[in-house]
């Protein structure tokens, strides 16, 4: 079967409406008939536990190497657990790798811990868990700690204040591997540390003939204590990421801080209110010197009107991050912090809560970017498509949003990151259905927040870098602060808690903005506004309309290869609060061990429902079987072969055993339609198979049917081997449809088997064009008799163009050698050569050339032109 990745060569008409199947098997027959309680969990597809953490950690940063073994993060473990499992870090098991076939066959699954000493480590289905790096240890020539920032004299800031910095290195996360080799056995490790200052670590690793990782901790570095990542500010609560198509590692920033007002509000409520008391959130307080203490302050001067901030506590590392930036620490009390301003280098809030991209990651020193073209939240990951231009976005935190960016052009062509461009959306879900959370689809829209580069947002960004502690109390208060800083501080707190934060952008701009939104249209709004949506995300979001309620929303993955009709997952680790209260846009059932849902890939990478194919147990409910169920879904990773490893965080709810675990899910059958490339002319096979069979299968009917008889038809097919009883194909329609009938009698095909082959048709082309091949089952059981309901993937057949010039010299229409679907054999003859590259540049002008953009954008620019000969010399 062909897979073509290009996009143009993909036929759209019918892609976008071939519905994504519906509810298959769950996991363990024991289990109840799906959504036979609202509380009780369900799986469209199959879970297999495969491994508990050690007590108290979650399962964190999972990583699959092209080897197949898996790396992971154990993040904050129980200081009780046995050592090493006491301190957290980073592991590899040894002796277990992914078969990456599709199926969970590749190992038993994992009993859940017994004993108190199988609590208090890490237990896996497969190979053992060997400790690469631990929190704190030597690094660098022993110049620095694995997971330590320093200021930039060299000082740890976990040596400066704070006793919150006894856990440094102690939250671990994202873990990608940048390979230097074609193996994909030597390279780098990069991971992520939650913290503020934010970490990244790149350590070396390299795998030997015995299959053994090793780290080399000498040689391993802080990334964040670079010259080049504190120009950019540093960074802020690294949590999870992404490794991009072009082999970069994108790290997120978890900036629970970010937002400017609480839960549901809008800053449209409290301009309307003419008071922000309330209402107000945690990012406004940015700036006000030791602002741990905002919550007793406004209690004093609001009394029974007073509330807590939404995100405070995620900004009480400011002072942190300004001494890691150079200010020099100011006198402490007993080692904590005081309300004496910092009046020097301080965090500008406008450059954290974005995606880091670590370019250049194999270099010397690796050169950061913050793609502010992305926004403003509390990521917990990216997914960047294959297209290289559209990113998905989870914001991780009660009452949050769901994005996405397009990019004008790929992201790596961008010369300069700086000169990135696109436009921004936030999700607008609406629920499709009624009763139980699995049976209740979110359809989706995305709402268009506005259009700009990297560079213009950073310039927007830099108007704010001067604002200081001190320009809290001055701005906002009357009192001299050094005569009387008390009473300057509650001066101040008063002011920003009802009139907001002077220093940043304020009410009125972003109130003024939707305004304008709503009569211009996002792209017409005035110049001196551009900057709201993108400095303001969340609050620009909300005030359009935008559904800012999801609770929690974090991993989002896909298999690196995707195309329109394969799935992106987005994991909702407790879907509670505002998802599930008599406000806005989302009224659930309240779930709150969690959702995976899935969204299929329309023909431009865009997504418009979300299916819940996971859903977790309550643990109200004593029927839903915790023991055997996902729970808490954090990071979602997907595997090569469209498997998922489901990672848990907190996650106990009354089960038997207190651990985290990391489940392996499989998704349920899917019928594929396969693609083919075909010259003019010329016929071509095109192999039907079906993903995933824990089961098997005795047998079914399904009719493949082509939609543009007249580009392509059908001229014969065939059964695959397995199949000892079969129904001959009956082609109709004129080559337009054909009906298989089949049973596999003697069990030939294997339960748990992953791809397997049900037919090949055989297509003639008839002229040059594009046409969609889709498949319908009319019935399918498994080994057992019982139904399975697979989803449906459509296929493409694209016909090449006919001979190339008036005097081919007796050879045919150009054929694609590769089945990529472009057409390098241009003169026909067979094979790629120097003649074909010679007959594309002298008939480039002619309309058998420029009116087939399909077949021969060598350069995948979106127009025929001169470098196509070039880049197909390129492929000599």
């Amino acid at each position: 079967m062909v897979e073509f990745t290009r996009r143009s060569l993909l036929a759209t008409s019918t892609v976008a409406a071939i519905g994504s199947g519906t509810i298959g098997s769950v996991a363990a027959s024991d289990r109840p008939e799906e959504h036979e309680t609202p509380a009780a969990p369900f799986v469209n597809g199959r879970l297999k536990r495969f491994l508990t953490t050690a007590r108290g950690a979650e399962v964190t940063g999972p990583f699959v190497f092209e080897t197949g073994e898996l790396v992971f993060s154990v993040q904050h473990p129980s200081r009780d657990n046995p050592a090493p499992f006491d301190r957290a870090g980073i592991g590899v098991f040894e002796g277990f790798q992914f078969e990456l076939d599709g199926s969970n066959s590749d190992f038993e699954e994992l009993e859940p811990p017994q004993t108190e000493a199988e609590r208090g480590r890490v237990q896996s289905a497969g190979g053992d868990f060997t400790y690469l790096a631990q929190e704190g240890e030597e690094i660098n020539g022993g110049s620095e700690r694995w997971g330590h920032p320093q200021t930039p004299d060299g000082t740890d800031v976990a040596d400066l204040v704070g006793e919150s910095y006894e856990s440094v290195g102690y939250n671990p996360d994202m873990n990608f591997f940048v390979a230097t080799d074609d193996a994909g056995t030597e390279g780098y490790l990069f991971t992520n540390n939650e913290t503020t200052p934010g970490c990244i670590t790149r350590t070396p690793l390299s795998r030997d003939e015995s299959g053994s990782w090793t780290a080399d901790l000498d040689g391993a570095m802080e990334l964040e204590n670079t010259p080049a990542f504190r120009e950019i500010g540093g960074t802020k609560i690294n949590c999870y990421g992404d490794l991009s198509p072009w082999g970069t590692p994108l790290s997120a920033e978890e900036d629970y801080g970010h937002p400017r007002v609480n839960g549901l509000a809008t800053v449209g409520d409290i301009v309307a209110a003419e008071s922000g008391v309330g209402l107000r959130g945690g990012s406004e307080f940015f700036n006000r010197p030791n602002l741990t203490e905002v919550p007793a302050s406004l209690e004093d001067i609001f009394g029974d009107d007073a509330w807590n901030p939404m995100g405070i506590w995620a900004n009480s590392g400011v002072e942190k991050l300004a001494y890691y930036l150079g200010a020099d620490p100011i006198d402490r009390s007993d080692g904590e912090n005081t309300a004496t301003p910092i009046d020097g280098p301080f965090p500008n809030r406008y450059r954290y809560g974005k995606i880091v991209e670590v370019t250049n990651p194999a270099s010397d020193e690796p050169v950061p970017v913050k793609h502010h073209v992305f926004g403003r939240a509390a990521w917990e990951c990216p997914e960047v498509m294959p297209d290289e231009r559209t990113v998905y976005l989870s914001s991780d935190g009660g009452a949050k949003g769901i994005y996405k960016f397009v990019a004008e052009e790929p992201i790596p062509s961008y010369d300069d990151r700086a000169d990135v461009r696109g436009t921004l959306y936030a999700m607008q879900a609406t629920e499709d259905g009624e009763g139980a959370v699995g049976e209740i689809d979110l359809d989706v829209e995305w709402l268009e927040l506005g259009t700009a580069s990297n560079g213009e947002i950073e310039s927007w960004i830099a108007d704010y870098d001067d604002v200081t502690q001190v320009d809290y109390l001055e701005t906002h208060a009357e009192t001299d602060w050094e005569e009387d800083l008390e009473g300057a501080l509650r001066e101040a707190d008063e002011a920003v808690a009802i009139e907001g934060n002077q220093d940043y952008v304020t009410d009125e701009e972003i109130v003024e903005w939707a305004g304008q939104y709503d009569e211009r249209g996002p792209d017409d709004v005035d110049e001196s506004l551009r900057r709201v949506p993108f400095l303001e995300t969340r609050a620009a979001a909300k005030e359009i309309g935008a559904t800012v309620e999801f609770n929690k929303a974090e991993g989002i993955d896909a298999v690196d290869d995707a195309g329109p009709g394969d799935y992106v997952y987005f994991g909702i680790s407790s879907l509670g609060g505002y998802m599930t209260d008599e406000r806005g846009d989302l009224r659930f059932d309240e779930v709150d061990t969690g959702v995976l849902y899935r969204a299929e890939l329309g023909p431009e990478y865009d997504v418009d429902r979300l299916e819940p194919v996971v859903v977790g147990p309550n643990p109200s409910d004593p029927g839903s079987l915790q023991d055997v169920s996902l729970i808490n879904v954090d990071n979602v990773y997907a595997l090569d072969d469209g498997r998922l490893l489901l990672c848990e965080d907190k996650g106990s709810f009354g089960r038997s055993y207190p651990n985290d675990a990391m489940w392996v899910y499989e998704p349920p059958a899917t019928v594929d339609a396969g693609s083919l490339a075909v010259g003019h002319g010329a016929t071509g096979e095109l192999a039907v198979t079906v993903s995933s069979l824990p089961d098997g299968l005795s047998g079914g009917r399904v009719t493949v049917t082509v939609e543009h008889p007249s580009v392509a038809r059908i001229t014969d097919a065939s059964y695959a081997d397995a199949f000892e009883l079969t129904s001959e194909p009956v082609i109709g329609g004129e080559g337009a449809t054909v009906a298989f009938r089949f049973a596999d009698i003697d069990e030939m095909i294997d339960p748990g088997a992953g791809e397997t082959t049900l037919a090949t048709i055989e297509f003639e082309g008839v002229e040059t064009g594009t046409t969609d091949v889709t498949v319908d089952v009319n019935a399918f059981d498994d080994d057992a008799g019982r139904a399975i309901e697979p989803g449906r993937r459509p296929g493409v057949v694209i016909v090449g163009p006919p001979p190339i010039g008036d005097d081919p010299g007796g050879i045919g229409a150009p054929t694609d050698p590769d089945g990529d679907g472009l057409f390098e054999d241009v003169n026909g003859n067979g094979r790629l050569d120097y003649d074909d590259v010679v007959t594309l540049f002298e008939h480039l002008e002619d309309d058998a050339v420029q009116l087939n953009e399909d077949a021969f954008d060598f350069n995948e620019n979106g127009r025929i032109d001169y470098d196509d000969v070039t880049a197909l010399y390129d492929e000599l």
